[in-house]
């Protein structure tokens, strides 16, 4: 007779106790030495954590798609919002090979400043994150790779958001009704520029007092087109960020107040300035941060990116129109820390709590929900990631090697049954295009000053 030396459960209670522990990542061993020696991450867990087939015993499995016939089987692996999509609005996810090299999920530069300063960082007496042996900001990488507790949580996903020096999305949205159909679509341009936590180690232009500048500007369609936006971070988490607008019916830049970002920009859109990332506010105006699980997941963590299909364009299906979902693959994750905050800092603000899944193997989040004042869902965020590399299609880093970011957001209000999908694409109306490195272009005074975002609006 076989005798396993782990049961079907082991993983799941393993991760429970480690939450109460505030362990590391790992169950069977610690995690992020196999990760510094490119080693299969799998060693790290037992195999109903790896492998979807071996924790729904069969029901589900590696090809298969995950519909309203058997979503049940992985119930406990989806965040509530994805569960009700695939249970009663025809949403299907196809499931694919847990990924095992652990550098798949990074830009290779940014995991690579990760493991050079792993242990370095430290929490000062504001609750900003330093370097331990300087007391200086932090130089770049994720500042606490085994995150811990849920304050290091976080500010992983807070310091870098796109995890290279700087960003420039072409993207474009639909934003779909309740009844299926399209009711508005824009293209815009989202821009972010690192000014401290840099994986080049520097501090752009001398800035040590900002954390990270980041514009967006509509380019179509034409009655919005040349609306733009600044927010400007402070390295200094309990500073609300400035907020700096152009509206072409006002032909002027006016700043905007704080709780701004908890409203859309542009009509029909889902989504707030509070929810990018996950982390869309400075981590020190929320509070009450937690850990309350740690659990496998189904995330969109790899396979989402169609280089070769024109302009990056994911097909769409379900919903009543069958234009409400991208197609999306997903896998396991064997290990997330779930956490909780409320926004403490916006005594206004009609958010709730958000709660927020992150795969401890890139600390990036793969699932988020926030809830309103009454304590109700209220809508999901949803990214999809992967490296560049699409059968011959492919985006390089500097060094060559294929590179990584976001591939789509679904954001779902569900209370009003409304969805936003975000995609980004290679290239959007007004001749913008995607690019992952600043190409040696004056991106500071192009794009993410008062004077640029005017200039863009008039453009």
């Amino acid at each position: 007779m076989h005798i396993r030396k782990y049961d079907v459960d082991y993983g799941r209670r393993a991760l429970l106790q480690k939450a109460a522990l505030g362990a590391g990542a790992g169950v069977l061993a610690p995690l992020w030495p196999l990760i510094a020696s490119g080693a299969d991450t799998s060693k790290a867990y037992p195999d109903e954590n790896m492998s979807v087939e071996m924790y729904t015993k069969g029901k589900v499995k590696t090809g298969d798609y995950v519909t309203a016939a058997n979503v049940d089987a992985v119930k406990n692996l989806l965040d509530p919002i994805t569960y009700k999509q695939v249970k009663e609005m025809g949403r299907k996810i196809k499931i694919v090979p847990t990924v095992t090299d652990a550098s798949l999920l990074y830009p290779m530069g940014f995991l690579e400043a990760s493991l050079k300063n792993k242990g370095k960082a430290k929490f000062d007496a504001t609750g900003n994150i330093v370097e331990a042996a300087s007391g200086k900001p932090w130089i770049g990488g994720l500042p606490f790779a085994d995150a811990k507790d849920a304050n290091e949580a976080i500010a992983n996903l807070t310091l870098s958001w796109g995890r290279h020096d700087y960003c420039q999305y072409a993207i474009r949205q639909w934003d779909i009704a309740p009844d299926g159909n399209q009711a508005y679509q824009y293209d815009f341009v989202w821009a972010e520029l690192q000014a401290q936590a840099r994986v080049d180690g520097t501090v752009f232009q001398g800035k040590d007092d900002l954390l990270r500048l980041q514009s967006v500007w509509f380019t179509a369609p034409q009655d919005t087109a040349g609306s733009s936006f600044l927010s400007t971070w402070y390295y200094d988490q309990r500073k609300f960020p400035d907020l700096y607008g152009y509206l072409p019916a006002f032909r002027r830049v006016r700043q905007f107040p704080t709780n701004q970002r908890f409203e859309p920009l542009l009509p029909g859109i889902t989504w707030f300035l509070s929810d990018a990332w996950a982390a869309g506010d400075p981590m020190l105006t929320w509070g009450n941060y937690k850990i309350v699980g740690r659990q496998p997941m189904l995330g969109a963590v790899s396979q989402n990116w169609h280089g070769s299909s024109k302009n990056w364009e994911l097909p769409v299906h379900g919903g009543p129109k069958g234009q409400t979902f991208f197609d999306t693959n997903f896998s396991m994750c064997p290990e997330c820390i779930v956490l909780e905050a409320e926004p403490t800092g916006y005594p206004r603000a009609p958010v709730g709590k958000k709660r927020v899944w992150i795969d401890v193997r890139n600390q990036q989040f793969v699932a988020y929900i926030t809830f309103d004042r009454r304590g109700e869902m209220w809508k999901s965020f949803e990214p999809g990631w992967s490296r560049y590399q699409d059968g011959s299609a492919i985006v390089k880093d500097a060094k060559g090697n294929s590179d990584w970011s976001w591939t789509y957001v679904l954001s779902h209000d569900i209370q009003a049954n409304r969805m936003s999908r975000i995609m980004h694409t290679e290239s959007t109306s007004g001749g913008y295009k995607s690019q992952l490195s600043t190409n040696g272009v004056d991106v500071y005074n192009k794009y993410l000053t008062n004077q640029a975002i005017q200039r863009l609006g008039t453009a």
